[in-house]
């Protein structure tokens, strides 16, 4: 099978499990793992922050990050389609009592009029108080989009004295492909989530960024929510190696996001622009097609190629280290078939 449903199906390689094998570990609930304080120290400093907490999911990081922003009955703003709306099965307002309001552009970019419109800093007592925005990097359901307005943003947020919440679980992609380094992005940020299971191919775990009391408050609160961990250091051995290793790589990625875009676009026009591919997600939309998105997953996995849908009419395809430039061309070519 050629798997693109997303960058999460990776497995660790020869070399990540021989590091994960030999890592130095020690007990992370007394702060004690060596490998897991090496990652947390690790990716601070790549983001531009004091401190770093290694967690269990990008899920759990963007909880933890958006809790410490933003107290119980305040909202944060973020796109419609943002993972933290969308896909966190509604934790921010389960979990921490947060409420969420929303705007809604193409590819999930940021929209400075829409933002202004909808940020209540302090109407009194009578209306929810916006206590920060968050934004994500690349934006998932956008189609791995870049944010394109994401500095404008920042310094307005800054010039009201409002946090910013970066959900960049794949900040690593928008960095490689935009050439804007991680610090850039992640230090304009009061919160900042980084995953190392998606494009990077660790099996497991996210790191959340902020200052030193940020952290530490948000590691308490990763232990009141079950999810401290001992010998974390075999899994984060996993994260150090692929960020040492994986990440430049990510290019080949985006590249072949681009010609899978290119070969859905020739079958199906008006399916997709494969100009407006920034990173390693493809999003088709087979509204103009007679096809629907459960048909198009059937047959392809009749074929030995499993992709997925995001919406009514919407399929994706990720591309990831394990999937080869032969592979993408394969699973496109079945998915273009399907399509006439």
């Amino acid at each position: 099978m050629i798997d693109l449903r997303s960058d999460t199906v990776t497995k660790p390689s020869a070399g990540m499990l021989a590091a994960m094998t030999s890592a130095p570990l020690g007990d992370d609930v007394y702060g004690e793992d060596p490998t897991v304080t090496e990652l947390e120290e690790t990716v601070a400093a790549l983001l531009g922050h004091e401190a770093g907490l290694f967690t269990v999911t990008g899920s759990l990081a963007n909880i933890l990050g958006v809790r410490a922003l933003v107290a119980p009955g305040s909202e944060v703003l973020c796109e419609a389609s943002a993972h933290i709306a969308r896909a966190e099965l509604g934790a921010h307002a389960a979990v921490s009592g947060v409420t969420t309001r929303t705007w809604s552009a193409p590819g999930g970019q940021i929209d400075l009029d829409q933002i202004r419109a909808l940020i209540a800093p302090d109407l009194g007592p009578y209306f929810v108080q916006t206590a920060a925005v968050s934004v994500e990097n690349t934006h998932n359901f956008g189609g791995g989009a870049i944010q394109r307005s994401y500095d404008a943003l920042a310094d307005e947020l800054d010039s009201i004295g409002m946090p910013l919440h970066l959900d960049g679980a794949r900040l690593w992609n928008a960095s490689v492909a935009s050439g804007i380094s991680m610090k850039a992005y992640a230090s304009r940020a009061a919160a900042a989530s980084v995953c190392l299971s998606k494009g990077l191919g660790a099996p497991i775990g996210s790191v959340l960024v902020g200052s030193a009391e940020l952290v530490k408050e948000s590691r308490v609160w990763r232990k009141r929510l079950g999810a401290g961990w001992r010998q974390a250091g075999v899994l984060a051995a996993a994260g150090l190696y692929a960020i040492q290793n994986n990440v430049e790589r990510l290019a080949e990625d985006h590249a072949n996001a681009r010609q899978i875009a290119e070969i859905l676009a020739d079958a199906a026009p008006g399916s997709i622009k494969p100009d407006q591919v920034d990173t390693n997600i493809v999003v088709a939309d087979l509204a103009a097609t007679s096809k629907t998105v459960a048909e198009v997953v059937a047959g392809a996995k009749a074929e030995g190629v499993l992709v997925g849908g995001v919406g009514a009419t919407q399929l994706r395809l990720v591309t990831h280290l394990d999937a080869s430039a032969t592979d993408c061309r394969r699973a496109a070519e079945v998915v273009a078939s399907l399509l006439h």
